[in-house]
């Protein structure tokens, strides 16, 4: 695991510099990130965000690379690391840490994920979140990635937010209905996945790519206070 007690320490919290933000389509070109006009470089499926910028980037400058499968491996190990290391987001989103400070937890990170020597895709992609003070999105880019490497292999995460916990009965009915709407397509692979948001109060959000299904409470309550406010 990566040693955070270093880290954190004062020498690694103490600096006070910060990188001014350039251009990032500028930093993704100086890298090799900008689109590759091949077609089979196009993403599968369109990613909002920021952090869907940064994943699409990386998904094209891998398969432009020829490094797609690799990379996929070393992202997965770095979203199960930010996972497992709950003061590692808190590292990643200091914002005193200096130039030096990011290229060694860059080294740390593409040791502990066994990536060292095997390319400079991943490695790139980390220099870039760095450069432009983007290290706290690593973990939520590496989870947009991973919804493009499963589009890629003709699956569709389907997240349905609620209140509470679906249960399973729940979440096979939903999953049948979605798959036999137009919003899987053919010869698609679905999987469903349950995120609780309290703020929804009730109801349902089904997202899928870029497409939202809004059931929930609390847009049918702030449609009616629009509604009421708009009357009077």
């Amino acid at each position: 695991m990566l040693s955070c007690r270093t880290l954190l320490s004062p020498r690694w919290m103490s600096s006070s510099r910060t990188f001014s933000v350039r251009g990032i389509s500028r930093g993704f070109k100086e890298r090799n990130y900008a689109t590759a006009s091949i077609i089979d470089s196009k993403p599968p499926v369109a990613l909002h965000g920021l952090d869907g910028t940064y994943a699409t980037a990386l998904y094209t400058a891998a398969v432009k690379n020829q490094t797609l499968d690799r990379t996929a491996k070393a992202i997965n190990e770095l979203k199960n690391l930010n996972q497992k290391d709950p003061k590692l987001s808190k590292i990643l989103q200091a914002p005193s840490l200096s130039a030096g400070d990011k290229s060694a937890i860059i080294d740390e990170l593409q040791k502990q994920i066994g990536d060292s020597g095997r390319g400079d895709t991943v490695r790139n992609f980390m220099k870039t979140l760095a450069e432009y003070n983007r290290l706290g999105l690593l973990q939520s880019v590496c989870e947009k990635f991973g919804q493009l490497i499963s589009a890629a292999r003709g699956e569709v995460e389907a997240i349905v937010i609620s209140a509470t916990p679906l249960d399973s009965k729940s979440l096979s009915r939903l999953e049948n209905a979605i798959s036999k709407s137009s919003f899987l397509g053919e010869g698609r692979k679905l999987r469903i996945k349950n995120t609780v948001k309290l703020d929804i109060i009730g109801g349902l959000i089904v997202e899928i790519g870029d497409r939202t299904i809004d059931l929930s409470v609390s847009s049918r309550v702030a449609k009616m206070n629009k509604l009421i406010t708009d009357t009077i």
